[in-house]
């Protein structure tokens, strides 16, 4: 498929998980893609290799966008590489899980400087080299009404994210520049599989939870999210899709 041919994206926290998924994805659709990692290099060459050897194209890139000069860096990047900017997806996020006794301030801190502040740098630093029929999508989580036990913190970074996007969309608009949100529900990737999550009973507990009776895979969100990069989504802004099974 093509319908992403000559596009340039830039995907944050691509060199594992959901993030690889993406990055791959919009590539096998035809764009260029910056693949972004904080410290796994290894990652995300091989996210790279991976795109080459199917005949894309894709550049590695560090940077933390937590960091006001490493979010521009980044975007900066994609411009002088491939020349524009159409996509950019936010998808860099950490999440820890403790109860509101055991939250601390460095717990509190190190989610929502990543999962928050992190796509407003992106975002503000992509927004000059937009231009009409561009999008930005924000990897958010179904989280935010699942209410799940010792995740204050993290669902709160995702509220918070959510509505970020609801002012980004409005605010936007008239550049004729998309603004949307996905909110996957449980996903198998190595950050659950390293967090004991992947195998035990709270990923038991949260597949039969889910209508169609099996745990998330990470292409699962990557093809939503390379609908909403596409001219197929050029109606569609302001809007948060949960891509999670069914569970609610």
């Amino acid at each position: 498929m093509s319908k992403l041919k000559g596009k340039v994206a830039v995907v944050t926290g691509a060199s594992k998980g959901i993030g690889a998924a993406i990055a791959k994805a919009l590539a096998d659709d035809g764009a260029s893609v910056i693949v972004n990692y904080a410290s796994s290099k290894a990652g995300a060459d091989a996210v790279v290799g991976a795109i080459a050897a199917a005949g894309g194209k894709a550049v590695a890139v560090k940077g933390d966008v937590s960091k006001v000069a490493d979010a521009q860096a980044l975007i900066h990047a994609a411009v002088e590489r491939f020349g524009r900017l159409d996509v950019l997806v936010n998808n860099s996020g950490v999440y820890e899980f403790a109860s509101i006794e055991e939250l601390t301030e460095e717990h509190y801190r190190r989610q929502f400087d990543v999962n928050v502040l992190g796509v407003l740098l992106a975002t503000q630093a992509a927004s000059p080299h937009l231009g009409e029929g561009a999008s930005v999508i924000t990897i958010s989580s179904a989280i935010t009404h699942v209410n799940s036990p010792n995740a204050a913190a993290y669902a709160g970074t995702k509220g918070a994210v959510n509505a970020i996007s609801g002012v980004l969309a409005n605010e936007l608009a008239p550049r004729k520049i998309r603004v949307n949100v996905v909110s996957p529900g449980y996903v198998v990737t190595e950050g659950t599989q390293s967090a004991g999550i992947a195998g035990s009973e709270m990923e038991a507990g949260l597949v039969a939870q889910t209508p169609l009776g099996r745990a998330g895979r990470p292409d699962d969100i990557a093809s939503v999210v390379t609908f909403l990069a596409s001219d197929d989504a050029r109606w569609v802004t302001g809007e948060n899709i949960t891509v999670s099974g069914g569970i609610r």
